[in-house]
């Protein structure tokens, strides 16, 4: 009965000695394993289409309205698309001009004629005052004379003052750019009458900025004053622009701005992004108002 106690009790004890030394082993096991590094993404670029343009005035030119209430024809163009153009230089003359020189040629001749006729007219009242005096004219006579006078000089003022309307008709006659600037676009051609969207539009080009269309679902990794870089989309110029985000419109809108790959959203919801191009790029696309780019909004 002592031995089979014995070999009890001795096998309880190592059993209990060997749960207690797996019991210890296994925080020491758990400390020595290594602990999985955490991986950290850098924050990726937003990449987004948009196009070039002046960041100054965009002045849409239209016809004047000619007395019958509708517009005269253009006549000729003196500009092309992409030319650059002064304050004050003509881009385009209509059809009335001719008509209207006409009307300023015969308003002269008749301001001429007046002015005839008021001179012996004067010297008509002039003799008959005199004569008058000494009782060898009638006084009814000099007052007819002196009435006389006084209609001449009536219908030479009314001739002024056509005379001026018909400079101000001449003046509108000829299309001039109010601004110094890039002739962005010619919707109306010789020949043709203009319609709502006008002649010509005019953008001050002085500087460039890019008009870039965010996916609304982006637009929360775009802030004010952040980098961004440009590159043309169909090669039209060569490295890259640089500038940076100085507005963002707060008014989500239907895509504008078409990519050349058939498989783009054409209905995809857009924020419109304004970056303005530093000088060095801006002077490199002055002339490129229009062009399609790609922007690259540089992480913050």
């Amino acid at each position: 009965m002592r031995r089979p106690t014995l070999l009890l009790l001795s096998g309880g004890l190592g059993l209990t000695v060997i749960v207690g030394l797996l019991f210890w082993n296994r925080p020491q096991q758990a400390a020595r394993s290594p602990v999985p590094a955490v991986v950290t993404r850098a924050p990726e670029a937003v990449a987004a289409l948009g196009q070039l343009e002046p960041a100054g005035d965009i002045r849409r030119l239209a016809a004047p309205v000619s007395g019958f209430g509708g517009t005269p024809r253009v006549a000729e163009l003196l500009i092309n698309e992409g030319d650059a153009v002064k304050a004050g230089q003509v881009l385009a003359r209509f059809d009335n001009r001719l008509q209207i020189q006409a009307d300023v040629a015969a308003v002269d001749a008749r301001i001429r004629m007046l002015q005839a006729e008021i001179r012996l007219q004067r010297k008509e009242v002039d003799r008959y005052r005199l004569a008058a005096s000494v009782g060898a004219a009638a006084l009814v006579v000099l007052d007819d004379k002196r009435d006389e006078l006084l209609r001449f000089q009536g219908q030479l003022q009314q001739a002024r003052a056509e005379r001026r309307k018909l400079d101000a008709d001449l003046a509108d006659s000829e299309l001039r750019s109010p601004i110094e600037g890039l002739v962005l676009r010619i919707h109306t051609r010789a020949g043709e009458r203009p319609g709502s969207d006008g002649v010509i539009e005019v953008g001050a080009s002085q500087s460039m900025q890019a008009l870039i269309e965010v996916y609304e679902s982006d637009i929360n990794r775009v802030e004010l004053g952040q980098r961004v870089t440009l590159t043309s989309e169909n090669g039209g110029f060569k490295q890259s622009l640089a500038g940076k985000v100085i507005g963002i419109s707060p008014q989500v809108r239907q895509r504008q701005v078409l990519s050349t790959d058939p498989t783009g959203d054409a209905d995809a919801r857009i924020v419109e992004v304004r970056v303005t191009l530093d000088p060095a790029s801006a002077e490199r696309v002055r002339t490129l108002a229009g062009m399609k780019v790609i922007a690259r909004f540089q992480p913050q």
